[in-house]
């Protein structure tokens, strides 16, 4: 490409009919400057298109890197979903668990519990029963040592009352006189009653 140093440096041969010099060397100032006028222009854009490649290259990267991020985030966001899922798996698999083990703990307390009442009943009837038989039992004894009491009490008393009439004097009603009332209650002394004084 012919550049304006060049237009200007150009020199023309003379014929004998040629054109005006002066026509000529004006004509080449006139295109000199814009032809300078054209390569700063084109420097101008050459420079804007440099600038202009620079920042797509800058967009590309950037692109790139959002791409990049994006499929990360969607990497991400897949990997915690997955994790998310699996964590609710567990929590809910520990849910069940617990509810199981709550659901056993309550179904063994209970049964525990209707044992011990019905342990507790069963001993409450056999306590009743030993208590009433116990009672039954001391009622009769206490019945059989009243008719056993009564009868020997009442022929001690017999005895005694008809010994110890005033006016008896023998040694016999004397010392029956001074027997004790342990004597009497083990048989040991018999009152025998007087008649007459014999």
């Amino acid at each position: 490409m012919i550049t304006p140093a060049e237009i200007q440096k150009k020199a023309f041969t003379k014929g004998v009919r040629g054109y005006k010099e002066d026509e000529v060397d004006s004509f080449l100032d006139l295109l000199t400057l814009d032809m300078d006028k054209l390569i700063q222009e084109n420097n101008i854009l050459n420079e804007k298109i440099h600038a202009l490649n620079l920042e797509i290259e800058r967009y590309r990267n950037s692109e790139n890197a959002i791409f990049d991020t994006l499929e990360s985030a969607k990497a991400l966001m897949a990997d915690i979903s997955t994790s998310a899922e699996k964590r609710a798996e567990i929590v809910l698999k520990n849910a069940e668990l617990d509810a199981d083990r709550v659901q056993r703990e309550a179904r063994e307390s209970v049964e525990r519990i209707t044992e011990e009442a019905v342990e507790m009943a069963r001993r409450w009837e056999q306590f009743k029963t030993r208590y009433k038989n116990l009672l039954q039992n001391e009622l009769e004894r206490f019945e059989n040592l009243s008719r056993d009491f009564m009868s020997e009490g009442d022929a001690h008393r017999v005895r005694f009352y008809s010994d110890t009439i005033p006016g008896a004097g023998n040694d016999e009603a004397d010392n029956s006189a001074n027997a004790t009332a342990d004597d009497f209650d083990a048989g040991k002394t018999t009152i025998k009653p007087k008649r007459n004084g014999r």
